[in-house]
This record gives C-alpha cells, sequence and structure tokens, in this order.
C-alpha cells in the first residue's frame, strides 16, 4: 500500500489529531486517513463540483415536452423557500 509523509505539522495540530484519534480508538494513521476521507467524500457536494456535473449533464436532456413545460414543472415541484426572482 502506498505511503505518505506529512513534515512539519504544527505542533498544535498534531496534537488535536492524536487527541481525536485517541477518542475515536484509532491509531494517528487510521485517525488521519478517516478524516481525508471525509473531507474529500464532502468535497463532492462542493458548488465547483456541482457545477462540473451540470455542465456534463447540458445538452443530454431528452423529452418529448417543450422546455418551456418541463421548466414549469421543475418550478412547480420546487420545495418553497425565501423568494427569488428568476
Amino acid at each position: 500500500m502506498p505511503s505518505l509523509t506529512i513534515r512539519d505539522v504544527p505542533a498544535r495540530l498534531l496534537d488535536r489529531l492524536r487527541r481525536r484519534a485517541k477518542e475515536d480508538r484509532r491509531s494517528l494513521a487510521q485517525e488521519v486517513i478517516h478524516l481525508l476521507e471525509v473531507a474529500l467524500r464532502t468535497e463532492a457536494f462542493s458548488p465547483a463540483a456541482q457545477a462540473e456535473r451540470w455542465l456534463r449533464l447540458a445538452g443530454r436532456w431528452r423529452s418529448d415536452r417543450s422546455a418551456r413545460s418541463e421548466i414549469a414543472d421543475i418550478y412547480r415541484a420546487r420545495s418553497r423557500g425565501r423568494s427569488v426572482k428568476l
């Protein structure tokens, strides 16, 4: 399995990682891997990642209905939130 070396870790950060690893009953390496996995998983929901998904979908929508009709259905299905002019 590949390994990773991280240099110049601030002492306070290392202390926090060690405490957290102990609380979670993980080794320091396991805790760092867990935190990286969590951070990278949530990155998938970032605005940039969402925009990339929309760009990949652009032009792929297939429907027998008009765009106006599809958009009207989407607007009707939206959850009620704050008022926004579109």
